[in-house]
């Protein structure tokens, strides 16, 4: 009844799985990143005044995407890694010699797997999060000077009526939105009557004020300039705050915040709810790999079968991510419910992994 009848034995092969995963992962990530610098040095250098410094920016935000991204895979091959070696070992001929089930060997990988996805979540929430909204707001200004707000949206499109609005940046919620480099394209009948710029525009309750604008004339040629005006009497501040939420860019807490406030303006979230719940499945896939990955583990190395093991739980390891990837995708569109779209491959391997360990036990 005992799933550590020695705890000798659980650190010696947690141990082993954590030195192998975050062996792996270092690699991945080291020749990721650099194939991916490879690809934008060109774009971020391309900016006048950037340099060396812009580049390790550039690493430093787009690593821990790439960490988040590859850590279940990791554990994955770092599970393979371990049970192969102590297959070829004959370690887990004396396991099972001494008494151990299938599910005994594997509960010191299962536990240290646990404390695997518990770091994930705590990571994607602390660093992943932020380091992506600041890199995505990086990444719509081509790599210029980044802003300096933690919340801020850049080049934002509101439309009110037949007016185009655009927004270089928004900070703030709530009444408290600032917008800044605003340009309002006021058109009718499909043509451009005028065009308006401003510095700033704060709302008022019932309305905006912008300062500094510049308003142009296209049908006179005519350009007038003034200290403020007020508009846009009908433009909510949540239609340029929700207008492209970015669920990678926030954490749970503040991605369910902006599913509140998306229903109250009474937009569809199904999407979002769907990437809510995948931040929960997606670090806890951690525990599934050494489910999937322990067919290398049983029967006999002398076999010649090993390989043929490693290979299958390989495969098992990417049939999940392909899963998991399809099920998000459909959730985003709307044709699976958000629950259904996070946890039914988790569900679905976790079922298929305890068969075929069964199987293989058999």
């Amino acid at each position: 009844m005992s799933f550590f009848p020695s705890r000798t034995l659980a650190f010696y092969m947690a141990k082993m799985l954590m030195i192998r995963t975050f062996a792996v992962l270092a690699m991945l990530v080291l020749v990721l990143q650099a194939l991916d610098l490879l690809g934008e040095s060109g774009r971020i250098m391309a900016q006048e005044g950037n340099g060396q410094g812009e580049l390790w920016t550039y690493v430093s935000l787009r690593a821990p995407q790439l960490v988040a991204r590859f850590l279940p895979f990791a554990v994955l091959l770092g599970t393979i890694i371990t049970a192969a070696t102590l297959n070829q070992n004959s370690e887990v001929v004396s396991m099972k010699a001494g008494g151990l089930s299938a599910h005994q060997i594997l509960a010191p990988l299962i536990i240290a797997s646990m404390l695997v996805a518990v770091a994930s979540f705590l990571f994607n929430e602390i660093v992943v999060a932020p380091a992506t909204a600041r890199l995505s707001a990086w990444e719509k200004v081509d790599y210029g000077p980044i802003p300096a707000a933690s919340n801020v949206r850049t080049n934002v499109w509101v439309r009110d009526g037949n007016n185009l609005i655009n927004a270089k940046t928004v900070t703030g919620r709530g009444d408290n939105v600032l917008l800044q480099d605003i340009v309002i394209y006021d058109r009718a009948n499909n043509g451009l009557r005028s065009l308006m710029q401003g510095k700033e525009a704060r709302f008022t309750g019932s309305g905006w004020t912008m300062t500094d604008v510049t308003q142009f004339n296209v049908l006179t040629g005519a350009e007038e300039q003034k200290a403020s005006i007020s508009l846009g009497e009908s433009l909510r501040p949540d239609q340029f705050t929700l207008a492209n939420v970015n669920a990678e860019g926030l954490s749970f807490l503040e991605l369910r915040s902006a599913i509140a406030e998306l229903k109250e303006a009474g937009r569809p979230t199904m999407g979002l709810e769907s990437s809510l719940w995948h931040k929960i499945s997606g670090p806890l896939s951690s525990i599934l790999m050494p489910l999937l990955g322990a067919v290398a583990a049983f029967g006999l190395a002398r076999s010649g079968q090993l390989f043929v093991r490693a290979v299958i739980g390989m495969a098992l390891g990417f049939a999940y991510f392909v899963a998991d990837n399809f099920s998000l995708a459909m959730g985003t569109i709307g044709a699976y419910p958000p629950i259904l779209a996070a946890w039914a491959p988790f569900m679905l391997f976790f079922l298929i992994g305890e068969t075929v360990l069964i199987r293989t036990e058999e």
